[in-house]
């Protein structure tokens, strides 16, 4: 299997700000928009302690085995191998945040976490806000869905840095209905960050978690997966929501035990991945259809264009040709 297909380069970097007048003025919700899962863990500190987010069990295993369990962790950890850049240029607009402080280290820092510590959240979210004054059409969700080892000064130093990173680019929140490219555009947003958590409330710039509901199958079996795709988008809400499909499978711990020296992606992604990407392909945007839908390994396939490209099934075949 390819690492990197042709989609994956620069060619997705402006794909929104190119899309036609008939999709830029649809809702949001209503599009085909492509994302990662644990969409950081492109790098993780083989030398950071083990994350609080890790089991007790996990925990003890990373004391006792220390670099031959971490080693094994690396493997199970990530789920992506590119950049948060390279997601950019590939054409990924929603990311899948999870945060921690580092309960031994004073201070207030946050890194990404999964299982092991990843990069400070703040250089992550530098490097995202300098692609976009590169591409001022592009428009990104930044879902922080899980919060690890968090006081309350932790939430407000992480809210108050979103601010200060992005400023006016941040979209408030409103009624998702309203949300188009075009009133992104007008507004000069580029950033919809969501945030899981009670401290946020009241923050116009924060939009609450349950307007980005993202159902989890947690199975490692590819039809049952498929299966629970289908129900979750038949039951997505009608209104007042955007709306994240999970492609993904998720290892148990005797998936992790059978495949200890592969790993994720050897074990269980890349056997999958074909049966995985054509429910992928089969799928339509719109009222009912898939909005965001989220893979591991992004670089793996073509996953960003096949996202893409199904927002040409909501154009007629005059809106297809070219002027």
């Amino acid at each position: 299997m390819k690492t990197r297909p042709a989609g994956i380069g620069s060619v997705h970097a402006d794909w929104m700000g190119s899309l036609p007048a008939k999709l830029s003025v649809m809702p949001l919700k209503h599009l085909a928009v492509p994302g990662s899962h644990d969409s950081f863990t492109f790098w993780v500190d083989i030398e950071a302690p083990v994350g609080p987010d890790q089991k007790v069990y996990v925990k003890y295993l990373a004391t006792v085995f220390s670099q031959v369990a971490k080693k094994v962790m690396v493997k199970w950890s990530m789920t992506q191998n590119l950049t948060f850049k390279e997601q950019l240029d590939a054409g990924i607009r929603y990311f899948d945040l999870r945060v921690s402080s580092k309960p031994s280290q004073p201070g207030k820092e946050i890194y990404f976490i999964h299982g092991l510590f990843g990069h400070k959240v703040r250089d992550g979210l530098v490097q995202i806000n300098s692609f976009l004054d590169r591409h001022s059409k592009e428009v990104v969700f930044l879902d922080f869905n899980h919060h690890y080892a968090m006081e309350a000064e932790h939430h407000v130093y992480l809210i108050s840095m979103l601010q200060e990173v992005f400023g006016r680019k941040l979209c408030h929140n409103c009624t998702v209905e309203s949300v188009t490219l075009d009133y992104l555009w007008e507004k000069k947003y580029q950033v919809i960050v969501f945030y899981h958590h009670p401290s946020s409330h009241g923050c116009p710039v924060m939009w609450p978690g349950n307007k980005i509901p993202a159902p989890w199958a947690n199975t490692t079996r590819p039809t049952k997966l498929t299966q629970f795709l289908d129900t979750t988008l038949k039951e997505r809400a009608k209104q007042g929501a955007f709306h994240v499909s999970q492609a993904i499978l998720t290892p148990k711990v005797n998936t992790v035990a059978k495949g200890l020296v592969w790993g994720l992606r050897s074990y269980l992604v890349e056997r999958n991945l074909p049966s995985i990407m054509s429910w992928v392909e089969a799928q339509r945007p719109g009222r009912d259809g898939v909005n965001i839908v989220t893979s591991d390994f992004v670089d793996l396939t073509d996953f960003a264009n096949i996202v893409i490209k199904l927002n040409n099934l909501l154009l007629t075949e005059h809106d297809r040709r070219p002027t």
